[in-house]
């Protein structure tokens, strides 16, 4: 592996390592106002929720790596503590990025965006009316992790109000992952679309424990087949079925593999371990179980 340390690196490269490790990364479209009443609109993709209670929201307009200024709308904060977080869905992301432009601080970004400003209901800055979610937040603290270029500035915002736009909400009144269809930012040019094509579900063992990686069985733990992402995937359920569920599952769905192969009892294993990955890929946890240990029984 190649290995940095960080103090003896550019700070223009360490920043594309950084970036093009971490992510996809969330982007917070800031809405401030300037001590003149001008709008000011900017995306930072150094953002994330960090609190429910109270509500938090953080991002951090960084210093410019190559002249060391500040960003407007760290200097607006800094003055009227308050800002609004809106969020970016795929329908209002070339506007964003268009309001990324280096504009000067006297210019804006609605007019040059074509983003409709709305009036907010506890804070001054305006939120934009296409953004799908939106949240009045004051500014609780800004913390400065530095003075020279590429350095942070935390913005700690405290969530006032929120506004959702009720097309992207389910039956239950939530936000429904697929109708929001986020973007995020990656390192370079590089956006990722949170949609149909990229998005899965897992479980969140929450309430109940999986086995654990070293509860599995030898055979399955040393497959040649089943990759390390499949075995975490075997190990996360709450229990191993039993002989009498395993005897019944191959009798009914198995029997074909095992009278085919009767004599190949290597190639046998490796087919059953092929099914199970399918299984596995379409998250069907315990038939791919079932079918596992109907190798042995």
């Amino acid at each position: 592996m190649k290995t940095i340390n960080p103090k003896n690196i550019e700070i223009p490269k360490l920043h594309r390592y950084l970036l093009g490790a971490v992510g996809p990364r969330p982007i917070a479209f800031a809405s401030t106002i300037d001590k003149d009443g001008v709008a000011n609109l900017a995306p930072f993709s150094f953002f994330n929720a960090f609190s429910a209670n109270p509500p938090i929201l953080v991002f951090s307009p960084a210093r410019s790596g190559r002249t060391n200024t500040t960003k407007d709308t760290y200097n607006n904060v800094k003055i009227l503590p308050e800002v609004v977080i809106n969020v970016v869905n795929f329908e209002l992301v070339h506007q964003m990025s268009l309001a990324s432009s280096p504009y000067p601080s006297s210019v804006d970004e609605f007019v040059k965006s074509g983003l409709t400003p709305v009036a907010s209901e506890c804070v001054q800055p305006f939120r934009i009316k296409e953004s799908p979610v939106q949240f009045e937040c004051k500014v609780n603290e800004v913390i400065e992790l530095g003075d020279q270029g590429g350095a942070g500035n935390l913005i700690i915002c405290e969530v006032l109000r929120i506004h959702i736009d009720e097309a992207i909400l389910d039956e239950q009144q939530m936000i429904d992952q697929h109708k929001i269809d986020l973007v995020s930012r990656m390192g370079g040019n590089w956006y990722c679309r949170a949609d149909e094509n990229s998005m899965f579900e897992i479980p969140k063992p929450i309430t109940t424990c999986g086995i654990g990686y070293d509860e599995l069985p030898e055979d399955i733990k040393n497959s040649d087949v089943l990759t390390a992402n499949n075995l975490g995937q075997l190990a996360g359920i709450e229990s191993i079925p039993n002989e009498t569920d395993v005897n019944e599952y191959k009798l009914i769905e198995l029997s074909e593999l095992f009278l085919s192969l009767e004599e190949d009892a290597t190639q046998l294993e490796i087919e059953i371990h092929k099914r199970a990955k399918l299984l596995l890929e379409k998250n069907h946890l315990e038939e791919a179980w079932l079918t596992l240990l109907s190798f042995n029984n």
